[in-house]
């Protein structure tokens, strides 16, 4: 058998054999459909081959490639995981359970619920004196950076870390420090999308460049710090085009053979979610190991409930997920390990591309300052973070737990985590809808006609649609005259119905429940019916429950309405 399998041959084929075939799966369907774009503008085709990248690339591939390989910092990538704590006690335990654990980079945000006092700073200094480090301050007067007053001038050259700041840090003495964050992820938690933190990341790059006498002094302190989302091969070609345009950013300052930028990554918290959190656990892995894979030096993982209140577990978890893709991914064995890929390739280039554009656009504006001050870059923002939220509400884009297969017993945690709360998360509306229907406790109903196998479907999309609300709905069961149901209406005493059937049903009964219906009763119906739609709206009927409808608009209309009724 396996010398027979040895002399298959399997017959080679090529895109337009592939297409032909496509074509006639799609029974009717244009071929573009296979098209789609990206919220970045990015149109991606349905097949990549070796000749289209070659062709879309020529001898730039092999160059982009050297260059991503060429440009990493480290052989691997090291751990920095956040450190909490309530109290200076729990903090400094944590710390050092932390590194016993396999933490690499002690990750700290000033912004504790205790002072940073003498003792706490004096505390912190052993521990960063031994340890690499990544802190996140509000500016340079933050509380936090006077522990580097208390350590020694024969100790500074020991110290190995990087500062996190709206503004740059300055530090005299600890060459090893470095203080000029690019950091995109305040950008990112506005709604940017890949091309426009590249941007950003060289523009912010472009403006510290210029408080250095030489532009190597500027490259011994910058790195970037970037968010990495859900959107797996897209976040990973995002790592790896920072590389290509660093090396075009160097250029132009006349090094051509730059030094290597740390690059840092942590999960993104815009997809993140207080319903259902550990889904959020499967958020944080996806977008670490696409960080892993596009080559960050430093990866960060958020705890699944870091919106509330992290636990000793969840800390523990999500450590453990950047251990788990360490030891047994072996991905980080892997110099560049999505490299050569067609698809990826490709996205790379392209955002190189059109990353390099917009940066070029806030330098002719005069500089990221002058750009933002301009309204220019908020509002590109804001139009990007619109598109999402929009894709979320309709249910073209999915955050499982939330917006679709939401739990409607699930309960919002009552805590909020301060750090992260101005962020302009994507299930927001959600939990804020989620909140006024609780409130509201209404009571409402599913009137079935027909078969089970006539409404099951309709009325399945139905109580998932109210469950992102986190209400229960009841069944009528089977109801197949126009008597039973105006019976059970009026026996159940509900404040607002949705009809599912099929489309037949629906049609014989509705004209004649809306005729007979309770006076006080909020009646909508399952399903898109346009020949139908205007007379049954003038007859009393509120409106239609359908696929691609947006959720919040919907259901905060039909929260409005019952207010008004409710018994």
């Amino acid at each position: 058998m396996s010398n027979k399998m040895k002399d298959i041959q399997f017959p080679s084929v090529n895109y337009d054999d592939w297409k032909e075939q496509a074509i006639k799966a799609l029974k009717g369907k244009p071929f573009e459909t296979l098209f789609s774009k990206t919220i970045e503008g990015v149109t991606l085709e349905p097949l990549y081959t070796q000749e289209m990248l070659v062709e879309k690339m020529g001898g730039q591939l092999e160059k982009q490639i050297s260059t991503i390989r060429s440009l990493k910092m480290s052989a691997t990538f090291l751990a920095a995981q956040q450190i909490y704590g309530k109290t200076p006690e729990q903090f400094f335990s944590n710390i050092q359970d932390s590194l016993n654990r396999g933490n690499d980079v002690l990750t700290i945000d000033s912004r504790m619920p205790f002072e940073w006092n003498d003792d706490s700073l004096s505390q912190l200094v052993n521990y960063i004196s031994e340890n690499s480090f990544k802190f996140y301050v509000q500016n340079e007067n933050d509380s936090l950076l006077k522990v580097f007053n208390k350590i020694d001038d024969s100790n500074k050259q020991k110290i190995n870390g990087f500062i996190i700041s709206e503004t740059p840090v300055t530090l005299e003495g600890f060459e090893k420090v470095r203080t000029y964050s690019a950091n995109t992820v305040t950008y990112h938690n506005d709604g940017a999308n890949a091309i426009q933190e590249l941007a950003i990341a060289l523009a912010l790059a472009a403006k510290y460049a210029q408080l250095e006498e030489n532009f190597e002094d500027f490259t011994k302190k910058y790195f970037v710090n970037f968010a990495v989302d859900t959107q797996f091969f897209s976040e990973i070609a995002k790592l790896r085009a920072f590389k290509v345009l660093w090396k075009a950013f160097s250029s132009a300052y006349g090094f051509n053979n730059p030094s290597a930028i740390p690059v840092f990554a942590e999960t993104s918290l815009r997809s993140f979610s207080k319903l259902d959190v550990y889904v959020n656990l499967l958020r944080a892995g996806n977008e670490a190991f696409a960080a892993l894979i596009g080559g960050a030096d430093l990866i960060t993982v958020h705890p699944h409930d870091v919106l509330s209140e992290p636990t000793e577990q969840s800390i523990r978890i999500a450590r453990n997920v950047l251990l788990v893709l360490k030891e047994e991914s072996f991905v980080a064995d892997v110099l560049d390990p999505s490299g050569g890929s067609y698809f990826i390739e490709s996205l790379t280039a392209e955002y190189v591309e059109k990353a390099w554009q917009l940066f070029i656009e806030i330098e002719d504006a005069g500089g990221i300052d002058a750009f933002s001050q301009s309204g220019k870059l908020q509002a590109a923002i804001e139009e990007v973070y619109n598109s999402r939220l929009k894709a979320v509400e309709t249910r073209k884009h999915s955050l499982i737990g939330t917006n679709i297969y939401a739990n409607p017993v699930d309960e919002l945690p009552l805590a909020t985590n301060p750090q992260h709360s101005q962020i302009k998360r994507l299930a927001i509306p959600f939990e804020n809808l989620r909140e006024k229907y609780n409130e509201v406790q209404p009571s409402i109903a599913i009137l079935t006609i027909g078969k089970l196998k006539n409404f099951k479907a309709r009325a399945d999309f139905v109580a998932g649609f109210f469950a992102t609300a986190g209400i229960i709905l009841k069944q009528s069961g089977e109801i197949e005259t126009i008597e039973d149901a105006i019976g059970w209406l009026k026996q159940v005493n509900y404040d607002y119905v949705i009809v599912a059937g099929n489309d037949e049903d629906t049609k014989s009964l509705i004209p004649s429940i809306l005729a007979q219906k309770p006076k006080n009763l909020i009646l909508d119906v399952a399903g898109k019916f346009k020949e139908e739609e205007t007379e049954w709206l003038n007859s009393g009927l509120n409106g239609f429950i359908f696929a691609g409808q947006n959720l919040i608009v919907k259901l905060k209309e039909v929260l409005e309405s019952l207010k008004g009724v409710q018994r």
